[in-house]
C-alpha cells in the first residue's frame, strides 16, 4: 500500500486545477458511493484528482487505478480494510471495469465501511451500467461527455462565456466578449476540440488509438466477444464514419461485416454507449430499440473528421455537432419536417444559406445555421448551441 499511497500523491500534487469540467459543480459530493462514466480521453480521471486536490485531505485520501499490477494479487475490499485500519476516509478507484467482480466487491465496502467514501469511475459504460444495477440504490451514477464549444473556448483560448439555457439561446440573450468572433474558433472546434487533451502534440494519433482501444478492447471485455468479433465492430464503426447519418438497414450492414443480423442492433447500442456513435430515434418509441432508430451518427465532429479523413460533408458536420450538444440536457428526437425536434421546438440545421422553405409552416421551428455570427428572429447561430453546459 505505501506504493499506492505514494503513487496517489504525486499524482494529485500534479493535478491542475485551472479549469474545471461542467460536471464538477453537478456532482453531490456528499454521497457515500459515487460512479463517474464517460468515453476514454473526456477528463474523468483529471476531474477527480481536483476534486481530491482541492477538497479533500490527501494523507486520508487514496486515489488507485484498477490497472494497476497490486491488484494481480490483491482485492478491492482487502485495500479498503487496510485502508480504513490506517484512518483513510476517501477511496477513489479509476478505470474500475478492468477489475473483475468490482460491483459486488464495492457492495461488500460500502456495507463494511460506513465510514469511508468510495468514488469510483470507468470508461465501459455499459459495464459500469450493468454493474451499477446490482449496487442497487447504493450508487449514483453521471456520466461525462466531450467538451462544449464553450469548455473549449475557456480551456484552449482563456475565453469566458457562461452557461445559457435552450430558451436564453432561442430568444437571443447571449452576450459575448467585446470584439469575440466565434467562427474560426468554432472550425477548429469541430476538428480538435472535443477532448481535452487536444491540446497535446499528435492528436489525432491518440484519438485513433482511443478509438480503437474502445473497440478491441472495452466492448469485447464487457460482451466477452471472440477477438473476430471485436474487427467485425471496427468494420461497422468504419462504414458508420462514411455514411453517417445514416440510416440502418440491418440485412445489410450484416452481409458488409459478415455477422449475423440479429446481432446489429446490439453491436450499434455497445458502441453508442461506449461513445463513438449516437443513435437519432423516432419521438414514438417507447424503448430503445434498432426498428425505431431513425438516423446513425457519430458522437462528434472530432470522431468525423479522424474517420472520415478528407471525405467529411460539412452538412453532416454540423447535424452531428447539434446533436451532440443538445442530446446531454435534453430530449432530441427525428423530426418528420425537418432535421430534429427538441423539446417541442423544431430544428432545420444548415449553412448560411439554409431558406425557410422546410419550415415554413411549422410552430415553434427554427433554423440552426452555420457560418453566421449573431442570430434575428427564428435564425440561431450554429455556434450558440455549443454554450448549452
Amino acid at each position: 500500500m505505501d506504493r499506492l499511497f505514494k503513487y496517489s500523491k504525486k499524482l494529485i500534487q500534479e493535478a491542475n486545477t485551472d479549469f474545471f469540467r461542467y460536471l464538477y459543480d453537478k456532482i453531490n459530493w456528499n454521497n457515500r458511493l459515487i460512479g463517474l462514466v464517460g468515453a476514454r480521453g473526456v477528463g474523468k480521471t483529471t476531474l477527480l484528482l481536483q476534486y481530491i486536490k482541492t477538497q479533500l485531505n490527501a494523507a486520508k485520501t487514496l486515489y488507485v487505478n484498477a490497472e494497476d499490477f497490486y491488484f494481480a494479487e490483491n482485492r478491492l475490499v482487502d485495500l479498503a480494510a487496510d485502508f480504513t485500519n490506517r484512518g483513510g476516509t476517501h477511496l477513489f478507484i479509476d478505470e474500475i471495469h478492468k477489475y473483475e467482480d468490482w460491483a459486488k466487491e464495492l457492495k461488500l465496502i460500502y456495507d463494511y465501511h460506513p465510514d469511508l467514501q468510495i468514488v469510483f469511475s470507468g470508461s465501459s459504460i455499459l459495464d459500469i451500467r450493468k454493474g451499477s444495477s446490482d449496487l442497487s440504490r447504493r450508487a449514483i451514477i453521471y456520466t461525462m461527455q466531450g467538451l462544449s464549444f464553450r469548455e473549449y473556448l475557456n480551456l484552449f483560448h482563456q475565453i469566458e462565456i457562461p452557461v445559457y439555457l435552450l430558451d436564453e439561446i432561442l430568444d437571443h440573450q447571449v452576450k459575448t466578449p467585446k470584439d469575440f468572433h466565434p467562427l474560426p474558433l468554432f472550425k477548429s472546434y469541430l476538428k480538435q476540440g472535443v477532448y481535452p487533451f487536444a491540446k497535446e502534440d499528435d492528436y489525432s494519433i491518440r484519438l485513433r488509438q482511443i478509438i480503437n482501444q474502445t473497440l478491441e478492447n472495452d466492448i469485447p471485455f464487457f460482451a466477452e466477444m471472440k477477438v473476430a468479433t471485436g474487427r467485425k465492430l471496427k468494420h461497422l464503426l468504419s462504414i458508420a464514419a462514411k455514411s453517417v447519418p445514416f440510416k440502418p438497414n440491418r440485412s445489410k450492414i450484416a452481409e458488409m461485416i459478415g455477422a449475423s443480423r440479429n446481432n446489429i442492433a446490439d453491436y450499434l447500442l455497445w458502441i453508442e454507449e461506449a461513445g463513438l456513435i449516437a443513435q437519432l430515434r423516432s419521438s414514438t418509441q417507447g424503448i430503445r430499440s434498432l426498428g425505431k432508430v431513425k438516423k446513425v451518427y457519430l458522437d462528434n465532429s472530432n470522431l468525423m473528421y479522424n474517420l472520415g479523413n478528407e471525405n467529411v460533408a460539412i452538412g453532416n458536420v454540423r447535424e452531428t455537432f447539434f446533436f451532440n450538444q443538445l442530446k446531454l440536457n435534453h430530449k432530441i428526437t427525428a423530426s418528420k419536417q425537418a432535421d430534429f425536434e427538441v423539446d417541442r421546438h423544431i430544428f432545420e440545421v444548415g449553412g448560411k444559406n439554409k431558406t425557410q422553405a422546410q419550415i415554413k409552416d411549422l410552430q415553434n421551428a427554427y433554423i440552426a445555421k452555420d457560418d453566421i455570427e449573431e442570430g434575428y428572429l427564428n435564425v440561431i447561430p450554429l455556434w450558440q448551441f455549443g454554450l448549452l453546459y
